[in-house]
């Protein structure tokens, strides 16, 4: 006779009610359908934030990046008044880049296309110009022939006019999300410290003094990127003005603005930056293009050897490896964006692994139970004869 236990045991198996455990397939699809279609609900809310997403990112990258110059200062002041005056040599500086950098694009600009006809019949005067109609022969002058019938055309003035409203569009909407970014950055700024401690509080209490210690490591690391990024990038900008300004560029103060930006991006951005600015020298002459190209060579040099192993050695201590393969992932994942942010968060990773993964491994002196224990030297470790 069987007892109660072994017969509740038996009631309770799938195999004595096989009836009870089966799943409607209607059911089981109805459930995956409704999965996949919240899925989609889900990315498509993720779609259209995008921008703001994209937005709060830089705007927080940003406030980790100024809070090491606010923590400084935080040692002679309070916070709060370290946070506004971080606050307001921000709005000067981006202030005085408007003032200063607008009005002579503005006047530059004017010029170049004041002056427009008479650098089209300097190039056509040139020797270069020449030599290229000499080797082409028709062909080159009838594609240049067409370029200038197509801006002389006025029909074309709309379709110019058009681009031209995209442009003012594209640089409007530039504005408004820098705008944006900075006043999120503010924000974050003055409420750094509590949103540490409120993302402390969603760790268990016994690790938050180690998870807390974890937290100002990372956002070191990447306020320290930061500032050491954006201190090359200001190398790079006034330098590029003050070379670009002797030689008599054009656009000296645009060309600066495009060498700034990209010194912003690691790896390729500088480079990109000296190619653009050595191409856009060619409308002034060769002789000027030829050497903007050669004092950008000397200069990615002196930046590579000198200047960025003094400043970002004190940044984020990150493999060379690692940064090339961080900044390729970042920049096809993210765009330049996704580069700008790729370093600080492998210098983030690595620090996760060496403070958490690597002495919690260390901490794993004893093979678990059931497991087979490794053989050295023909001798198995186990937990009584290990030394």
């Amino acid at each position: 006779m069987k007892s109660s236990a072994a017969a509740i045991r038996e009631t309770r198996s799938p195999d004595a009610h096989p009836d009870r455990f089966r799943i409607n397939p209607f059911t089981f699809g109805l459930l995956g359908a409704l999965g996949v279609l919240v899925a989609l609900l889900i990315g498509s809310i993720i779609g259209q934030l995008a921008t703001v997403l994209v937005y709060t990112g830089v705007a927080l990258f940003l406030a980790l990046g100024l809070d090491p110059i606010v923590s400084r200062i935080e040692r002679r002041l309070p916070r709060p008044a370290a946070v506004a005056i971080v606050v307001i040599v921000v709005l000067l500086a981006f202030a005085g880049i408007v003032l200063a950098i607008v009005p002579v694009l503005v006047k530059q600009i004017s010029n170049l296309v004041q002056s427009a006809p008479q650098v089209v019949d300097d190039v056509m005067a040139s020797e270069w110009y020449r030599q290229l109609t000499a080797q082409f022969g028709s062909n080159f002058d009838d594609a240049v022939a067409s370029a200038l019938k197509f801006l002389q055309d006025p029909s074309n003035i709309g379709q110019i006019g058009g681009g031209l409203v995209a442009v003012g569009a594209g640089i409007a909407g530039g504005v408004t999300g820098i705008t944006i970014v900075l006043i999120l950055t503010l924000y974050f700024m003055g409420s750094l410290r509590g949103m540490k401690r409120l993302a402390v509080r969603f760790v268990p209490a016994y690790q938050r003094p180690r998870f807390r210690e974890l937290l100002e490591d990372v956002s070191g690391a990447v306020g320290r990127y930061v500032i050491g990024q954006m201190s090359l990038a200001l190398i790079n900008g006034v330098l590029s003005l003050i070379m670009l300004s002797i030689i008599r560029a054009p656009l000296p103060a645009l060309l600066a603005l495009i060498a700034f930006i990209g010194s912003l991006i690691p790896l390729v951005g500088t480079l990109s930056a000296s190619i653009v600015i050595s191409l856009a020298c060619l409308i002034e002459s060769p002789t000027t293009a030829l050497i903007a190209a050669i004092y950008y060579l000397v200069y990615m040099q002196i930046e590579a050897y000198v200047l960025s192993p003094r400043i970002m050695s004190r940044a984020v201590a990150v493999p060379g490896a690692l940064v090339v393969i961080a900044a390729v992932a970042g920049g096809a994942l993210g765009g330049v964006l996704g580069a700008l942010v790729a370093i600080p968060i492998a210098a983030s990773l690595i620090i996760i692994v060496q403070k958490v993964v690597f002495p919690a491994q260390d901490r794993k002196t004893e093979a678990p139970e059931g497991r087979v224990a490794p053989i050295v030297a023909g001798v198995r470790v186990t937990s009584e004869n290990k030394s």
